[in-house]
């Protein structure tokens, strides 16, 4: 495998949220330059106006004017910005979401191109970033629109667990009519391969939790997981993977069901955020699978009430940058031992996979 420095490029984010704030704080660390070459998307005057409000004096960005110019040595910036941008910190501005969209748009034409090996993001404010040009509801959207792929998955990564989300940023009134047969298989395909592609794990087992309570107690309290959710489940058995539920998320939850797994798919943001939050606030990573460049970005938002205070953690856009960093070598890896794979046979197998379920996982499904 390569051994090449890995270009980390990184979009600011919202410049009056505490986007700069983590991003300095982090790379103020230069273990950092030990796994990558950061370059911050961004601008020397809004990074000035930060460290002077968080009186951090020891430390500065090495200007360029390209990724091709970054120092590995060094926390690299390219001026994305002219000098009359304001900085007002704690508030949502549409300069600020101005200046959070050229950051973005400039990273992710570098990516495209090559010209960066790993995208990190920070935190940006969903409305005052709406444009003519920006109409998405978040980066997920965003970044699938601009890599022309078909179908990504939001993946909350942290230490307990890997969650993704069959539906992400959409209001709940709309998620039932959202929950397809196709989607659901779509969105365990992608965790499956990208379990396997980006965490090098050889044959992950995935949870699908249910949409209703009770994961519908066998109908009476919704028909969803009947019609739509075990038959995408029995679907991903028959292609080989390990798939099991409907399982109802409380239980799943409480009684720490979701240790069991290599990845959970929940129906619907708040099902999966809430308790992976609850686990991970200050250390998960949002991690977008399916794209054909590595994106990931803090759990956390703008935070615009913790502004230039100097207390907002820097922990969960670290992890950020280490798991890019992983991610990138996995795909790397993976590529490299799948150079001259055995030709394939055309042999149809079914396979139960239900002794390859923990005995209480198991009892609690086969209820359902």
């Amino acid at each position: 495998m390569e051994n090449k420095t890995i270009i980390a490029g990184i979009s600011h984010g919202d410049i009056n949220g505490i986007g700069y704030e983590v991003i300095i704080k982090t790379l103020m660390n230069n273990l950092i330059n030990d796994i990558c070459a950061p370059v911050v998307y961004g601008s020397p005057k809004v990074a000035a106006y930060h460290r002077k409000a968080l009186n951090i004096n020891n430390f500065s960005f090495n200007n360029i004017r390209s990724p091709e110019e970054a120092n590995p040595k060094k926390a690299n910036m390219i001026n994305c910005l002219d000098d009359n941008v304001r900085v007002e910190l704690g508030k949502s501005t549409p300069q600020g979401g101005e200046a959070a969209l050229v950051s973005l748009e400039r990273a992710v034409d570098d990516i495209l191109h090559g010209k960066i090996d790993v995208l990190i993001t920070a935190p940006v404010d969903k409305k005052n970033i709406q444009s003519d040009t920006f109409h998405f509801t978040g980066h997920t959207d965003y970044l699938r629109s601009k890599a022309g792929t078909d179908a990504t998955l939001m993946f909350m990564i942290g230490e307990n667990m890997k969650i993704g989300f069959a539906t992400d940023h959409v209001p709940l009134s709309k998620v039932p009519g959202m929950i397809t047969e196709e989607l659901l298989l779509q969105k365990i395909r992608l965790m499956n391969k990208s379990l396997m592609l980006d965490f090098g794990i050889r044959r992950p087992s995935v949870a699908i939790l249910g949409l209703n309570p009770h994961a519908g107690d066998n109908s009476l309290l919704g028909d969803e997981e009947a019609e739509m959710i075990a038959p995408a489940i029995q679907k991903a058995r028959k292609e080989g993977m390990l798939a099991f539920g409907p399982f109802p998320s409380d239980g799943f939850f409480g009684a720490g069901s979701f240790a069991k797994f290599d990845g959970i798919l929940a129906m619907y943001h708040d099902q999966g955020l809430a308790p992976f939050k609850a686990l991970s606030f200050d250390s998960g990573v949002n991690f977008t699978a399916g794209l054909p460049f590595v994106r990931t970005s803090p759990v956390h938002g703008t935070a615009f009430a913790l502004a230039g205070k100097g207390e907002a953690s820097e922990n969960s856009f670290r992890q950020a940058i280490y798991l890019a960093c992983d991610i990138y070598k996995n795909r790397q890896l993976y590529a490299e031992i799948s150079k001259n794979p055995l030709k394939s046979q055309d042999i149809e197998i079914h396979v139960d996979h239900s002794d390859e379920l923990p005995p209480d996982i198991l009892n609690a499904e086969q209820q359902l």
